[in-house]
């Protein structure tokens, strides 16, 4: 079973409208590869379900998403996401704001097949009264109240891993997988770029399946795109480019904005983008960032 195929063959199956779910984690481990060539087409009214980073700050700027479901959108060292903040002030993008573990229920009760799942997690905040989709219920089995979180049902998932093989075993070898394994088991169809492709037999190695985190049936393409999640990390691979980011932050106060950023560094394919940013050596010449 071959699932290789290529970022623009990936895009090329998502549709206007559909829910697509990012996986990664603000500025670390983001299938950016793959947001960029939705970046280069046509996709438009996108609902987008992420902890999200640039990604979905890039796709509001650009006018390809209707409504975003977030715990946050940060760059972490640049707190506030510029893009996705203009375009949440401007009111141009419907939102869901929800806390982190509750959006974690959402895409479980997704993966299970459940309509909710309930939690103590918002019970007197105003995630509840800014969110009239989300219900407060009553329990069966005594006078508690509980929130019902919903399934977060997603089109597809966009993930970026370490190593895959052409099977769609994925593996994360960084010290945080954080919710990949659930946006992949979450979604209808999931596509997973990867830094390296390798042969099935590297995963005969327990080591190096403990690091493989959802079942291949869960993956429906496999995308080998070494770099492809800068200017985002790739623990142990490469850190995020700060340098990057910060131009990129700065391009939101510029009179051409993300119009600007596009023209300079975005070109018409993934290898474009590399040159533009100073190829693959220098971005796995990245330091990794110190906690």
């Amino acid at each position: 079973m071959n699932k290789q195929m290529t970022a623009a063959q990936a895009v090329a199956q998502l549709r206007d409208g559909m829910t697509i779910g990012i996986g990664g984690w603000g500025p670390r481990r983001k299938p950016m590869a793959l947001v960029r060539e939705i970046l280069r087409s046509d996709l438009k009214e996108l609902t987008v379900v992420a902890y999200g980073g640039a990604d979905v700050g890039m796709l509001c700027a650009a006018g390809k998403v209707k409504k975003v479901v977030f715990a946050f959108v940060s760059l972490d060292f640049i707190p506030l996401e510029p893009y996705f903040r203009k375009a949440r002030q401007s009111g141009s993008i419907e939102v869901m704001e929800i806390d982190e573990g509750m959006m974690l229920l959402g895409l479980r009760a997704a993966s299970w097949g459940i309509p909710f799942i309930p939690t103590e997690v918002g019970l007197g905040t105003d995630i509840i009264t800014q969110n009239p989709d989300i219900k407060v219920i009553d329990s069966p089995y005594d006078d508690k109240e509980w929130v019902a979180m919903p399934a977060l049902k997603l089109d597809a998932s966009l993930i970026h891993a370490d190593k895959a093989d052409v099977r769609g075993v994925c593996q994360i070898a960084g010290p945080d997988h954080y919710m990949d394994d659930w946006f992949a088991r979450a979604a209808a169809k999931t596509y997973v770029s990867c830094d390296e492709l390798v042969e099935t037999d590297y995963f005969h190695d327990p080591a190096q399946a403990r690091m493989v985190h959802w079942e291949r049936s869960m993956t429906t393409g496999v995308i080998p795109i070494a770099g492809g999640a800068h200017p985002t990390s790739c623990s142990p691979l490469y850190g995020f480019d700060v340098p990057h980011f910060k131009a990129y932050t700065a391009s939101a106060k510029d009179d051409e904005g993300i119009q600007g950023y596009l023209n300079k560094y975005l070109g018409a394919s993934e290898d474009d983008y590399q040159r533009n940013v100073g190829g693959l050596d220098a971005i796995r010449a990245i330091e990794l960032p110190s906690y």
